[in-house]
């Protein structure tokens, strides 16, 4: 969209606020943890863009390329629960997701190849690929959900949102999906349910995070 529209000057103004709180978050989560920081988002190049779609999506790419559904705008409706979504996007490139993903991708195809050569037919190729879906390739898939949904709560809730939207905007997203997703054990993402208790458990330590980093709230 024309950046000077009102809605991509709103998103680009929720994603610096986001922006400025990568470090600070990801060096207090690496500390709780006990590691040390990595801080690849120094060197990414932020560009925030609004894409005219009915879809209520967003995404980050590897670098910082941040990129909001005109479509998520309805079911977010406060700017609150679109820094939450925000959060999530920019968390899944700080933690360096979509690497990990290529590479369980390259892992699979490995795998496919191996079938064919030890004479499985395609039906037993298909079986073993449905296998390693389930019981593995899936449940790590959501666990990039579960860590996401962790250092972008902690995100919006940093840059001074009310990390509390996240569980009326999942419901409302359940509500826009209109019942149709897949079971958890057959899906990449938690369902709304899994994922909004998820998110209530960490609500406190998202206040303490708002409390502490953010200056509104001093």
């Amino acid at each position: 969209m024309d950046p000077n529209a009102p809605i991509a000057r709103d998103v680009r103004d929720i994603a610096q606020r986001l922006i400025a709180k990568v470090d600070v978050v990801e060096t207090a989560l690496a500390q709780e943890h006990g590691v040390q920081p990595a801080h690849f988002a120094r060197d990414f190049q932020w560009e925030v863009n609004v894409i005219p779609s009915d879809q209520a999506n967003a995404f980050c790419l590897p670098g910082g390329k941040l990129a909001v559904y005109t479509g998520l705008v309805p079911v977010a409706r406060t700017r609150d629960a679109m820094a939450v979504v925000m959060g999530h996007e920019i968390a899944h490139a700080l933690l360096r997701h979509g690497a990990q993903r290529m590479a369980q991708q390259k892992l699979t195809q490995i795998g496919q190849v191996a079938g064919a050569a030890s004479g499985m037919d395609a039906q037993q190729q298909q079986m073993m690929m449905s296998a390693m879906g389930y019981r593995y390739l899936l449940p790590y898939a959501r666990s990039h959900e579960t860590q996401a949904d962790e250092v972008g709560l902690m995100l919006a809730a940093a840059a001074c949102f009310d990390p509390r939207e996240a569980v009326p905007l999942w419901q409302r997203m359940g509500q826009a999906s209109g019942g149709q997703a897949p079971p958890e054990f057959a899906s990449t993402h938690p369902n709304p349910g899994t994922r909004i208790q998820n998110l209530q458990a960490l609500m406190p330590k998202a206040l303490e995070y708002r409390q502490k980093f953010c200056e509104q709230a001093k």
